[in-house]
């Protein structure tokens, strides 16, 4: 590019600042530098950038002198904001449509080191024991500090059946790190799973995508027919869920709540583009008990959905604090293909809670735990005892029966053999899934409000 065309470009940006001048005026009185300033930044930039085009020791595209400019400009703001060519713009499109390749892993950028959220059920990340909270610390030995987040995400793209290595540190920085290698594969998300758990239906939602409204509604159609007049409430599962799109949010809400009742609103910089999100259709599980879980590696729109349903008492949150992602990002088309991803306003519950940086802070907090079986005592009971009275309502129980037998005939669950897992249940291949406490304890909550409505009743 010749001198002259760049002072060009430079000059039209120039021009472009003064037609900003009402609104930079206007911002004066709370910390804007004013027109002057701009202009002194706007030479600075074209001085620096001439500079680096004549005596950078490579010869650099202005082309990605100028993306570079700008992805540095966004991504300084905050960890969400940032510049997508129109390569990483199209694979972004992808993504919210429920499709595409990689990991399958979401990630944030924290002090230059890219960060787990979440890895998203049954893909490649997942299964290689990729957890909330890990710290990327170098991406097939590279280090990732010399990088942004695009970046990083686009070097762990690739071609599915390719392999990757990273190295992880667990626990924070001074975690001892070790490497993970991981096959890259197409990533099909299936938004939302359920399954009976006895009289209550286990719902899944892994993620916020085009399809999870439509799974919903399919997996709750689902669980009347099957479970049909004995259904006695829900467990909704969003430990894990990354987020995703707003809107999908405020429908999956919806499903829960009344008509009318707020979801969740937005609060920007113009009080004037604040908006606030009502519940549509009504509640579609006809007023049931709702457990919802969350831990770490629940965040934005999963943090939108138990927020709106902690602050209406339509649901009781168990599990561990989430992620804290309490911001809004709108995704700006520009020249070229690409867009911006910038973070226009902050989220907050219909209480009027933001939840940027705290999370949601569950009910009733439930680490996620292994059981082991412990005595009970010497193991005799009133039963026992030489000339115990009898039972005057004559329910016999035979000496010696099995304190765990009484248990489990009372309706509580034991680990099945000191290791923390239960037995019963067997997954693909025959294998038994492994005993999920939270999942445990939720639902023991519903069977108790359903007894305590039951008996109220």
């Amino acid at each position: 590019m010749p001198k002259s065309l760049l002072k060009l470009l430079s000059i039209l940006a120039l021009f472009a600042a003064l037609a900003a001048v009402p609104l930079w005026a206007a911002d004066q009185g709370s910390g804007g530098g004013g027109t002057a300033d701009t202009f002194k930044q706007l030479t600075l930039f074209s001085d620096v950038l001439e500079r680096v085009r004549a005596d950078y020791v490579d010869k650099v595209s202005d082309k990605k002198l100028i993306e570079s400019a700008i992805n540095g400009m966004l991504s300084s703001l905050d960890p969400h904001s940032g510049y997508m060519d129109k390569k990483q713009f199209s694979e972004m499109q992808t993504e919210t449509k429920g499709e595409f390749g990689g990991l399958g892993i979401e990630v944030t950028m924290e002090n230059g080191i890219v960060k787990v959220v979440s890895p998203i059920d049954g893909t490649p990340a997942a299964k290689a024991g990729i957890e909330p909270g890990d710290l990327i610390t170098h991406i097939d030995d590279k280090p990732v500090m010399d990088m942004t987040l695009e970046q990083a995400v686009d070097r762990m793209r690739g071609k599915p059946g390719t392999k990757i290595i990273l190295t992880i540190r667990r626990g924070g920085l001074n975690g001892h790190p070790f490497d993970v290698t991981i096959t890259r594969a197409v990533i099909h998300v299936e938004a939302v799973k359920w399954r009976p758990e006895g009289d209550v239906a286990y719902i899944r939602i892994t993620a916020f995508t085009e399809q999870t409204q439509s799974g919903l509604d399919q997996a709750l159609g689902e669980a009347h027919k099957k479970i049909g007049d004995k259904l006695i409430g829900y467990v909704i599962d969003l430990r894990n869920n990354p987020g995703g799109l707003l809107d999908q949010a405020i429908s999956v809400a919806g499903s829960f709540l009344p008509a009318g009742d707020e979801v969740v609103s937005t609060r920007g910089r113009h009080k004037e583009d604040d908006q606030v999100f009502a519940a549509k259709g009504g509640d579609k599980t006809h007023g049931l008990p709702i457990a919802v879980l969350i831990n770490g590696g629940s965040a934005s729109a999963s943090e939108i959905v138990s927020g709106a349903l902690q602050d209406h008492h339509r649901a009781i949150v168990m599990g561990t604090r989430s992620f804290g992602k309490g911001s809004v990002q709108t995704i700006i088309p520009v020249a070229g293909g690409g867009a911006m991803r910038l973070t226009t306003a902050r989220y907050y519950t219909p209480s009027g809670r933001s939840i940027q940086d705290i999370g949601i802070t569950p009910d009733i907090v439930v680490p996620q735990a292994t059981l082991e079986k412990v005595a009970s005592g010497p193991g005799i009971r009133e039963v026992d005892l030489k000339g115990a009275l009898p039972n005057p309502d004559d329910l016999k129980l035979k000496k010696g029966k099995d304190q765990d037998q009484l248990d489990q005939s009372n309706g509580i669950e034991s680990p099945s053999d000191g290791e923390g897992e239960k037995a019963g249940k067997e997954g693909k291949g025959g294998k038994k899934t492994p005993f999920d406490y939270q999942l445990a304890r939720a639902l023991d909550l519903i069977h108790g409000v359903h007894q305590f409505q039951t008996k109220s009743h």
